[in-house]
């Protein structure tokens, strides 16, 4: 009797920390991808991320020719390489311009050194910080057609053996395009924004019969935003069956964005394989072996299904745009006991870790790409440049225990290649230790992420008269926990000579000239905000001057000290300046421009004041961040305040009532204003319900008009706001991401007037509820 046919194959998808144009990084690692893939994993079939030759992030270098011929470039290499598309499907990213002469996002199926299908992106992503339409045309094809490979390409590939015989056309495709194999497996595309969008493509493509379907993504981090983007994906085989892999770009490919991996294996709804979601690696390779008779299994035992395909068949498209492909196109494995990966449970991060472990990724492929020593952090010892710190101190635990897991003893090969070592080949060029220097010899391993703090992060402490010693003692502590290069620096010298250059400049007016006043000295408050602010870009202008000169300083003489600390090793190049102003102060406008907001990065720039105090809370009770836990806990339950204006001895100033709203408030605006859309007419009918319980329909209206007249006098901070970290939906962010007027009629006169009738209308209905009330009762005594 004769023994049916073996169905099982091995998948692999990645996660790749690509660079935008770094063409020759990117190729590298995608090599390195296939490599894994097929040697490690015993898989044919590799997905890689969307735009994954070029990066995802080139923005306006997509609309130059270079980029597209670059990219040619790197795909020529994969294609000719001896053994990146040798008996392993590989479905690469790629932008390419069409024989129509539109530049699209394609996705390019290839195997045994032979380009099978191109498939452009049919759904363009364009909101947020998305921008595909202006870079790339929506494909609208409705059938297959044939795309010309460039001549120029066709003359390389033609002089080399493994491809001298590639054809000069090959399909290009619609969204419902697929290519069977010799060995009847079908497989599909599917592009990021395509799985978001209504119709999408993979559920033509599952009534195909289509087995296994690829979706290419460039997703970035938002707080709470795996979760949905993992229903999508279970939900795109659980209701129709099939093999669906994920594969996502991971780390800073070169601007605000974070994309967070979560790559993913789905096969009939369950997930099979999750790679990490915050990763240090460059590369990370997730495989599963599967039986596809599961898949057509699941899908017979579904009657709708099946009455759906028989109305797919009726419609003439059931195997219209289906590419076979040449008899060496075979996926199933040649031997039947292999063992089949099983569904696991889908790991998600509290939201606290997410604030804390993508900043600390994002700082990392900052740092290391930047060609800079380190970071410099003005610490003030409140909530939000101590979360800054905090995200370093994770940055540096998550450093150390990648070196660990990876390092056996301390004699590691310096010059060595291995992507094993990668992040401590990174580490030791950063601090100084690389090849190029003497110190190369002594194979530096850091013992501890206190010793890595201590190489890269610098805190300093800026304080005048105005500043606690209780803020003063915190910023010391928390330094010394993490390990920091900790200075205090008094700037009260600085500040009395601008004020004496004022005074000397306003000398005409009689009596030395003048000398300005905090209010609770009798000043006035242009006097008293003056004042602030020049403490508060002092403190700017400080921070830049110890970024440029610290690692002179430092390797002045490794062994002479400072203040009493003694400089250690750092790199010799310069310090990047790090900002800690929070999402809720940058819509509110509750900074001083061009003060310690403005810097190089700033991580915290789009999380909310509710999430750094809960991200403090959650890592003071951490135990990998023991040394700082009590000054962590000391410090989420402080009340936050700047210390810049002077104060009366029984009262010191708080935010909150400086601002006149609470900063859960702010993020009530915030989210309403951004991500519902709300004017503030719309805004004001929301918080009416809303809030019911807590303020009368008076009450919200003062708040919605106090917001909307901060926000707009002071829009402007957002168009010099640092580079931040992209990591909530109602980022204030004027440069990529909330595009909004900074020249407001601050009045709102239509939109504040209606909010009046409003109220009235409201305070009429109350007073009616209330007459009614009143009648009730009467009449029942």
């Amino acid at each position: 009797m004769s023994i049916p046919g073996n169905n099982i194959i091995t998948v692999s998808t990645c996660s790749l920390n690509q660079w935008a144009l770094d063409f020759d990084g990117n190729l590298e690692r995608i090599k390195e991808s296939c490599r894994l893939a097929k040697d490690r994993d015993q898989a044919t079939y590799r997905l890689g991320p969307e735009l994954e030759i070029c990066g995802y992030g080139c923005e306006d270098h997509f609309l130059e020719i270079d980029t597209m011929n670059h990219s040619w470039q790197s795909l020529i290499e994969l294609l000719i390489d001896s053994q990146t598309t040798r008996n392993l499907l590989c479905d690469f990213g790629m932008p390419l311009m069409g024989n129509d002469g539109c530049f699209y996002n394609c996705r390019i199926l290839a195997m045994n050194h032979c380009i099978l299908l191109i498939r452009p992106k049919t759904s363009m992503a364009d909101n947020g910080n998305y921008r595909e339409s202006r870079y790339f045309t929506a494909y609208t094809g409705t059938e297959n057609s044939l795309f010309t490979i460039p001549i120029w390409v066709r003359d390389i590939l033609s002089k080399n053996d493994l491809t001298k015989n590639h054809p000069h056309t090959v399909p290009f495709g619609i969204s419902s395009s697929c290519i069977r194999t010799s060995d009847d497996i079908l497989i599909g595309c599917e592009s990021c924004e395509e799985l978001w969008t209504p119709q999408s493509s993979h559920i033509a493509l599952s009534l195909k019969g289509c087995d296994i379907i690829g979706n290419g993504s460039g997703s970035h981090h938002e707080l709470r935003k795996l979760n949905k983007r993992i229903e999508l994906i279970q939900s795109a085989t659980s209701k129709s069956g099939g093999l669906y892999l994920y594969s996502n770009q991971c780390g800073c490919d070169g601007g605000r964005l974070y994309y967070d991996g979560s790559s993913l294996i789905v096969l009939n709804g369950q997930i099979l394989k999750q790679s990490k979601q915050f990763s240090l690696c460059d590369v990370e390779v997730i495989s599963a072996t599967v039986d596809l008779d599961e898949i057509r299994s699941f899908r017979s035992s579904i009657p709708s299904f099946g009455i759906q395909v028989q109305q797919q068949k009726l419609s003439g498209s059931d195997n219209s745009n289906i590419v076979d492909v040449p008899d060496h196109v075979r996926l199933l494995s040649s031997t039947r006991n292999k063992k089949l990966n099983k569904s696991i449970d889908v790991h998600y991060h509290l939201p606290e870790e997410e604030c804390c472990f993508g900043p600390a990724c994002w700082l990392w492929d900052y740092l290391r790409r930047s060609g800079a020593s380190g970071y410099l952090l003005p610490l003030s010892g409140g909530a939000d440049s101590s979360a800054v710190a905090t995200i370093v101190m994770a940055m540096c635990t998550l450093l150390y225990d990648e070196i660990s897991a990876n390092v056996n003893g301390l004699t590691v090969d310096t010059d060595s290649d291995d992507p094993d070592q990668q992040v401590l080949n990174d580490l030791r060029r950063i601090c100084g230790y690389d090849v190029a220097t003497k110190e190369s010899k002594l194979l530096w391993v850091p013992e501890s992420s206190q010793d890595i703090a201590n190489h890269i992060l610098h805190t300093v402490f800026m304080g005048t008269v105005n500043s606690s010693d209780i803020t003063a003692s915190r910023a010391k502590r928390l330094g010394n926990a993490i390990g920091s290069y900790h200075l205090t620096v008094p700037i009260d010298l600085m500040v009395n000579a601008v004020i004496k250059v004022f005074t000397l400049a306003t000398s005409s007016f009689g009596n030395g000239g003048l000398i300005p006043q905090f209010l609770v000295n009798g000043g006035t408050l242009s006097e008293d905000l003056a004042l602030q602010n020049i403490q508060a870009r002092l403190r700017m202008v400080t921070a830049y001057l110890f970024a440029q000169l610290l690692p002179w300083v430092r390797n002045h003489s490794s062994n002479s000290s400072t203040a009493g600390i003694s400089t250690g090793k750092c790199g010799t190049s310069f310090l990047l300046v790090l900002g800690s102003a929070n999402v809720d102060e940058g819509l509110r406008g509750y900074m001083t421009k061009y003060d310690c907001s403005s810097a190089d990065l700033n991580p915290i720039g789009s999380i909310s004041k509710q999430d750094l105090k809960a991200m403090l809370v959650w890592a003071s009770s951490n135990s990998k961040y023991e040394l700082a836990s009590n000054v962590l806990a000391e410090i989420a339950n402080a009340p936050p305040t700047a210390e810049l204006p002077a104060q009366a001895a029984e009262h010191s100033q708080l935010d909150e009532e400086e601002m006149g709203m609470s900063y859960e408030e702010l993020g009530w605006f915030g989210k309403l204003r951004k991500l519902n859309r709300c004017g503030p007419v719309s805004m004001y009918k929301r918080l009416v319900d809303e809030w019911s319980h807590l303020h009368s329909p008076n009450e919200v209206a003062v708040k919605v008009k106090r917001f909307f007249y901060y926000y707009s006098i002071n829009r402007h901070k957002m168009c010099t706001i640092t580079p931040s970290y992209h990591a909530e939906g109602y980022s204030p962010d004027d440069n990529r991401y909330d595009l909004r007027p900074f020249l407001y009629n601050t009045k709102w006169t239509r939109q504040f007037y209606t909010i009046d009738l409003m109220v009235k209308q409201y305070e009429n209905e109350n007073e009616q509820e209330e007459k009614v009330i009143k009648q009730n009762q009467f009449l029942e005594r």
